[in-house]
């Protein structure tokens, strides 16, 4: 999945979402945003990129979550009917 603010690449960045034209990850944004680093922080830590660029990372990263399949192993092994 790509939007106009969110490119994959092979070649930038081993193929990870980034925002168009630039190497910053889509996972780097959430990250910093998990951290608690504002909006504003970001924008001055990173001035190539726009406010529309962090916003598109959010639904981005959602979307990407929402697709995931999830194996769920038992914790202990199954006891064998004799």
């Amino acid at each position: 999945m790509t939007t106009e603010r969110i490119d994959i690449d092979p070649t930038i960045m081993m193929g990870k979402p980034v925002i168009r034209g630039t190497r910053i990850t889509v996972e780097l944004i959430l990250r910093k945003l998990a951290e608690g680093t504002s909006e504003g922080d970001l924008l001055e830590d990173y001035p190539y990129i726009a406010t529309e660029d962090v916003r598109a990372a959010v639904p981005y990263g959602a979307a990407s979550v929402a697709h995931e399949e999830v194996a769920l192993l038992p914790n202990e092994p199954l006891a064998s009917k004799p």
